[in-house]
């Protein structure tokens, strides 16, 4: 099977998307502090890359084995990336100034499950609202919708916190009765 030329190139290039996907999602695993899971996520990942270095190093005659070496680095990127996407780990903060100055703003927010803070905040052009808003990363496109939704100017920065501690919402997600 490979010493067709084609199926060299297919193998190569499969097995490069694989690798860089675990490669990709491996570091964020670590970054997450995950060091079990990513340790282990690690192992296979040695694996899956020597195997495929292999084939390009035995072959290095044939160009087009590098070139399905590098393309499937870059598709692995993109790849890892979009898993990362749809495991959604962590959490962010949302930090939201809005257009005007809505009461009923945080407490829509509170009914939807989402933790927030809120405090009378001055602008350039008046009274606003500034809320800090505390959500699982996969509940962050809903977040932004409902936000625009009840306040199309509002202003938005979002980011990931390093650690959380305390507060009744973190409580409530550690016993899984946020969102259900």
């Amino acid at each position: 099977m490979l010493e067709n030329s084609f199926m060299m190139v297919v193998i190569i290039l499969l097995i490069n998307i694989v690798y860089v996907s675990f490669f990709t999602i491996r570091m964020i695993l670590t970054l997450k502090g995950q060091r079990y899971l990513a340790a282990f996520l690690s192992m296979i990942e040695v694996v899956i890359y020597v195997l495929g270095l292999g084939l390009v190093l035995n072959n290095l005659n044939e160009i087009q084995n590098l070139i399905a070496y590098a393309v499937g680095y870059g598709i692995g990127v993109i790849v890892g990336m979009k898993i990362e996407e749809k495991l959604a780990l962590g959490y962010i903060t949302v930090n939201v100034i809005t257009k005007e100055y809505d009461k009923n703003l945080p407490k829509v927010l509170r009914e939807k499950g989402f933790g927030v803070t809120d405090w009378a905040a001055h602008g350039l052009e008046g009274d606003r609202m500034a809320l800090q808003i505390l959500t699982p990363r996969k509940f962050e496109l809903k977040l932004y919708e409902t936000i625009k939704g009840l306040d199309p100017k509002a202003f938005i920065i979002s980011y990931e916190p390093k650690a959380i501690h305390g507060g009744f919402w973190v409580k409530s997600v550690k016993r899984g009765k946020l969102f259900s």
